[in-house]
Order: C-alpha cells, then structure tokens, then sequence
C-alpha cells in the first residue's frame, strides 16, 4: 500500500484538485483506492459524493464529520485490501501535527501556486517538514507541484528560481486548465474524461506518478544488491510488480 500526504497549510493551493485527480487516477487502473477528507470544509467529500453509480470505484472517508455511533478509530481504519490511499489535509494545519499526518506516509506532495505569498508558505512548510517532522531530504518523501501555472509569466519564471534553491524535487508543473474545475463539478477526475479534452492535462500528471511510483532509494538499493549476489538466476520468479491486483474497493463517505 501506499500512502499519498497532498499538504499545504496555507488555502487555496490546489491540494483537493489535486487529492481528487490523484484518487481518479489510480481508480481508472483499478488500484484499490482510498481518498481521505482531513479538512472540515469538505471539498473533496463534496466531489466524492457527486460520482455517479458507474463511475471508478473509490473508497472515500470523511474523518472530518463527527458520528457518535462510531469512535474516531474506527474511522480512520483503512480497508485492508486498499493498496493506495490519498489524504487531503486542512489548512492552517499546525506544524507540531506534522510528524503524525506524516508519519507512514510514503510521498508527501506539497502544491505551491506561483505568488509571492505562496512561495513565502511553501518556505515555512518545507522547513517545518524537514525540522519538525524530520523528513529527510534523502528519502525522496517530499515533492513539491507547481499549480495552476501559466508559462512565459514573470511570476512564473520567479516560482521556479525559489524551488531550484529548496533542494527538494519539483515532481510536475499543472497548467491553469478550466478542465480541473468540469471535473470537480462532475464528480470526476481529468483521467475519467474523454482523451482528446484533456490530453494536454493527462501529460503533465505522468512525472508525478511516475515519482510516486519509484521505490524509495534505500529500497532500490537493496533490490541492487540482491541482484547482484543472485546473479543470473533461474529467471523463473516473477516480475516485480507483476502480481495480481484484487478486485476495486467500494465504499462511501
């Protein structure tokens, strides 16, 4: 299973379009697929509850809304077959909550817009991941997506001289596209929609999933080594990555 941190503090940088788009994504390739809804203003439950019956299968969970008929952990509990789960985390998130929101996951995906402001925030969260929550910058946890980009801007150009000095990988730029906003209305991510609308869209996601889905470098190494201490073996075994995925998780918020 992985588990995918879509975080920002400050509001307003994309991170449920983001959240959302991510969920659709690995629900189109039948990965068993859990968004979580940290944030009480409930824009990712909101989407979640306008798909309709044929849609995707995606186990969402709103760990926002209060029940008195079940206890918190009982809603923070994953389904056991789920083999990726998104989070979509509040705003105005304290640093000290950093280390528990981020303590299992896997890839932490920080979305910054190209404003000063923004960049200023995307400053603090950066240094509060590394100090606070202790995230090494060796681990390859942390990756930063500059959103809602309009190329050949000034502001632009801005944006991307600040993330070359963070030492911390930009692992994809997403243009300011109207197709984002059809597709929170929808109920759907741009994944779902038909190729020729959003191809130009679908291009820009490939880099962030393809660091999502690099092992961390202390695994690959490790698979190296046993490469090398095997040799050339029988070749019988199967492929890493091969195996059989199980049938799409249902569920609902």
């Amino acid at each position: 299973m992985l588990r995918i941190v879509v975080l920002n503090p400050k509001g307003g940088s994309g991170k449920t379009t983001i959240a959302i788009n991510l969920a659709s994504y690995f629900a189109v390739r039948h990965e068993q697929t859990v968004l979580m809804d940290q944030d009480p203003q409930g824009s990712t439950t909101r989407w979640f509850r306008k798909r309709g019956p044929g849609s995707f299968p995606i186990h969402g969970m709103a760990t926002w809304e209060h029940d008195a008929r079940t206890t918190r952990t009982f809603r923070l509990r994953i389904p056991p077959v789920a083999t990726r789960v998104v989070i979509d985390t509040p705003a105005a998130l304290d640093p000290l909550a950093l280390a528990e929101v981020t303590r299992d996951a896997h890839k932490i995906i920080v979305p910054v817009l190209p404003s000063d402001i923004d960049v200023h925030a995307c400053t603090r969260i950066i240094a509060d991941l590394l100090l606070v929550a202790k995230i090494r910058r060796e681990d390859d946890r942390i990756g930063v997506v500059a959103n809602r980009v309009r190329r050949n801007t000034l502001v632009y150009q801005s944006l991307q001289r600040f993330l070359a000095t963070l030492n911390v990988p930009v692992v994809a730029t997403l243009r300011d596209s109207q197709n984002y906003v059809r597709s929170a209305e929808l109920g759907v991510g741009i994944h779902e929609m038909k190729s020729y609308l959003v191809a130009a869209d679908v291009e820009q996601w490939q880099p962030l999933i393809d660091w999502i889905e690099r092992p961390p470098p202390q695994a690959a190494g490790s698979e190296g080594a046993e490469a090398s201490q095997t040799g050339a073996g029988s070749g019988s075994g199967p492929a890493p990555g091969s195996g059989a995925r199980n049938g799409a998780a249902t569920g609902s918020v």
